[in-house]
């Protein structure tokens, strides 16, 4: 999952860890060398005050810099008219399924699908009598995906375990 992440995400997480981790080295070896009862009766208050701070800032530091970027969408492709038997770019990474509309017309739609995250992604299309999927598609990779879509409500999906519980599906209206 590290992988995922931006180099400004990891660069946030190294330096909170890093301030966490020093903290804890701290207060297990120097703390009790220069005083032998540390925290000591009187530090007891100021040490877990300490300790969940230092948790705390953590648990925040995974919560903001672990969260990838908010979707992003292509100006272009949000202004493109998606017509029947047109290409309909979609745009897949950690983990977010980016269409330019959310609707298209019935009748054949290829769907070219670019992985823009850094690890490998698929496109399945499932939803009435419809199931279909890319295969497997590199970073930074395209993959076509032809299918016929009746009038309906379809599934987008990444089918690598996980990734559509990461929030990686979108909802495509045909009709």
């Amino acid at each position: 999952m590290l992988a995922a992440l931006s180099t400004s995400h990891k660069i946030g997480l190294g330096v909170v860890g890093l301030i966490f981790i020093t903290f804890a080295l701290a207060s297990s070896f120097l703390g009790p060398r220069w005083k032998p009862d540390f925290p000591g009766k009187n530090g007891i208050k100021l040490f877990i005050v300490l300790s969940f701070v230092m948790f705390f800032a953590m648990v925040a530091a995974v919560a903001v810099f672990g969260a990838e970027a908010s979707k992003e969408v292509n100006a272009a492709h949000a202004a493109a008219a998606v017509a029947t038997g047109k290409p309909v770019a979609v745009t897949e990474n950690e983990f977010h399924v980016i269409l330019p509309s959310k609707k298209v017309a019935p009748g054949s739609t290829t769907f070219v699908v670019t992985n823009k995250g850094k690890i490998q992604h698929d496109l399945a299309v499932q939803g009435g009598t419809v199931s279909a999927k890319t295969p497997l598609i590199d970073p930074g990779k395209t993959a076509k995906l032809t299918v016929t879509l009746p009038a309906g409500t379809y599934t987008l999906y990444c089918t690598v375990p996980g990734h559509k519980q990461a929030g990686m599906v979108a909802k495509l209206t045909v009709g």
